[in-house]
């Protein structure tokens, strides 16, 4: 074989993202758990979720990046043997899990009978996937082909699997549905790792897809870019930036968000800001925030007119903070 050649053991050059789905229909879930009373137990005693990893972060200070990178400038890193010392005691399937975090504005968006406020919630869930990489500078590890990851939260009123369906480029899916029969929500990512130097982006290819089944409604995007700045020296910072846009395929309804990028002075650093259109493209409400903190939604008319007089004079900031908590998504 020659050397320049690559050898791939899973299918490659997918063409859709629907190819490489999992579902809790194609496997079978074993659940040795008893629920009494609301609380899950086992045959030794109480089921308790641990709330730290089992082993701490490698130190990367005595370690050098620079080393290693150096001869990776442009390439695409899920081909390159990394060290350990990157990596966090998780593998990426588990990382999936963690979209699950803010299922309750899943439930949320359930209970709604008007499909623009569906749609900000809908909004708010999908930023609020990205907000657990917040300060996660370390890499999970890649799964094995075929690897599964398992969870069911009665607490939370949903179950997930996750699957590593490709190696070669590594593709993973996901598949989360309502205990209850509410929602449905799956879909596939393919990230692509690049390294530009002092920093490291990552392209989260794949569609998220999310099913309200009591309002037989789709919503389908896609997660911003990722960068990690200061690889080789200073202190480590995540930025997302990009446009995510959010379609619900019943109604026609559409969310446009912004991830701005922080800029030279870091004024937008994690700041989101978009709005909602219906079917006719008409402006209904405005969602900005911050994807760290919380994200808030307004009247396209009353926003307009306070951003600009607030750039003048800065006398109705007061004003609008109040108007806007009394509309906080998350």
């Amino acid at each position: 074989m020659n050397s320049e050649e690559e050898f791939y053991d899973a299918e490659t050059g997918l063409e859709s993202d629907d190819s490489c789905e999992v579902s809790f229909k194609d496997a079978l879930v074993f659940d040795n758990t008893q629920v009494t009373g609301g609380s899950s137990t086992q045959e030794n005693g109480v089921w308790e979720r641990r709330k730290t990893l089992p082993a701490d972060m490698i130190s990367r200070n005595n370690f050098s990046v620079w080393s290693i990178l150096k001869k990776c400038i442009g390439m695409e890193l899920s081909k390159i043997a990394m060290p350990v010392v990157f990596n966090e005691p998780l593998s990426f399937l588990q990382r999936i899990s963690e979209y699950m975090e803010h299922t309750q504005l899943i439930h949320k968006a359930c209970s709604l009978s008007d499909s623009i406020d569906r749609m900000q919630v809908v909004a708010a869930f999908a930023v609020s996937a990205v907000a657990s990489q917040w300060e996660r500078t370390g890499k999970p590890f890649n799964p094995l082909l075929g690897e599964t990851y398992e969870l069911t939260r009665e607490d939370e009123g949903y179950r997930l699997i996750s699957e590593q369906v490709s190696h070669h480029p590594p593709v993973s899916a996901f598949h989360a549905q309502s205990l209850k029969q509410e929602f449905e929500f799956h879909g596939t990512i393919y990230p692509k790792l690049k390294f530009w130097g002092k920093s490291v982006e990552a392209e989260p290819r794949g569609t998220m897809t999310l099913e309200l089944l009591k309002h037989k409604e789709a919503y389908t995007w896609t997660n911003p870019l990722c960068c990690v700045h200061n690889i080789i020296l200073g202190k480590l910072w995540i930025e997302q930036y990009g446009t995510v846009e959010i379609v619900n395929h019943s109604t026609g309804d559409k969310c446009v968000l912004n991830f701005k990028p922080c800029g030279m002075f870091g004024k937008e650093l994690h700041r989101v800001e978009g709005y909602i259109q219906d079917k006719n493209k008409k402006k209904r409400r405005v969602i900005y925030g911050k994807w760290t903190e919380c994200m808030y939604s307004v009247d396209p008319k009353f926003y307009d007119t306070n951003r600009k007089s607030d750039k003048k004079n800065g006398a109705d900031s007061k004003k609008l903070k109040q108007v806007i908590d009394d509309q906080k998504l998350l």
